[in-house]
């Protein structure tokens, strides 16, 4: 077998990827990281809102006494994009089971000032000591095989600008949600997909930050095109994913005033629901 393609042919492990490269932080001072944005996560020209969270989630890992975001809530300030940046962790508060803590992220303009692109607070604990018990009325969302699905590969580009994200994700999308792509969408707020690293890394907590907003925006399937910036974004992690892909599947139940929400779940390959998000976006109308 040629190099290259042997190359190709080995997956990336939790640790050593591309993600894991490109959102790894590198400690200054105590609470202050300093991260190179990679270009490689942007969509329409600036950093997709998941990868970014995902930056800030490795920074309060590092920080808080705690290594798994439970809960993590951010407000997106202004479009951060490819290019140094810096974070800044404070520690809210320390508890046995569950830490706090907040932290932003800076770019710098034309001046050299400081401009926050992203603040959140977040909840951290340790997912390997929560108890077995489940008791839920939900339920994986029903997707057709991956062969029966579509990638962005199979289709052209739905939107203008960079899409650079789309290379480094596997994503294979609903047929069931696709009539955006076709010039016909069906009015329903829709979006279900399989999901992975392109490189073949399997899902993590840090990963699943990724996941609940890296599909296409269910306006899509409302009839509208165009950038659909988030404003606020809470995700919460409910569990370990076990390997193999998962299941997303995004939902909107109402546009109102040029605003719209997205509920996201995200199952793994043993049927367990382990993220679920809330995000509120603003939109373009007419």
């Amino acid at each position: 077998m040629p190099e290259a393609a042997s190359a190709a042919a080995v997956r990336a492990t939790i640790g050593d990827s591309e993600f894991d490269r490109d959102t790894a932080v590198t400690r200054r001072a105590p609470g202050v990281y300093d991260i190179d944005l990679s270009a490689g996560w942007t969509i329409i020209n600036a950093v997709n809102g998941g990868y970014l969270l995902a930056v800030l989630g490795r920074a309060l890992g590092d920080a808080l006494p705690h290594p798994d975001p439970f809960t993590i809530s951010a407000h997106y300030l202004t479009a951060s994009q490819p290019g140094p940046a810096l974070v800044r962790t404070e520690t809210v508060r320390t508890g046995r089971t569950l830490s706090t803590g907040q932290a932003s992220l800076f770019q710098y303009d034309d001046e050299g000032n400081e401009v926050e692109r992203i603040r959140v607070l977040a909840s951290y604990g340790d997912l390997d000591a929560l108890p077995d018990d489940v008791r839920t009325s939900a339920t994986p969302p029903v997707i057709p095989p991956t062969d029966q699905c579509f990638g962005p590969q199979d289709g052209p580009a739905p939107v203008e600008g960079s899409s650079a994200i789309t290379d480094r994700l596997m994503l294979k999308l609903d047929p069931a949600t696709l009539g955006w792509a076709l010039g016909q969408p069906s009015g329903r707020g829709e979006m279900r997909a399989w999901f992975g690293l392109a490189d073949g890394r399997d899902a993590d907590p840090l990963s699943l930050l990724l996941a609940v907003d890296a599909l296409p925006p269910t306006a899509f399937e409302l009839g509208l095109k165009g950038w659909v910036p988030t404003v606020e974004l809470t995700a919460h992690v409910r569990c370990r994913p076990a390997p193999g892909p998962l299941r997303v599947s995004i939902t909107t139940r109402n546009l109102a005033g040029g605003f719209l929400e997205e509920d996201a779940e995200v199952w793994d390959s043993a049927d367990r629901l382990v993220a679920q998000s809330r995000q509120l976006a603003r939109v373009r109308l007419g």
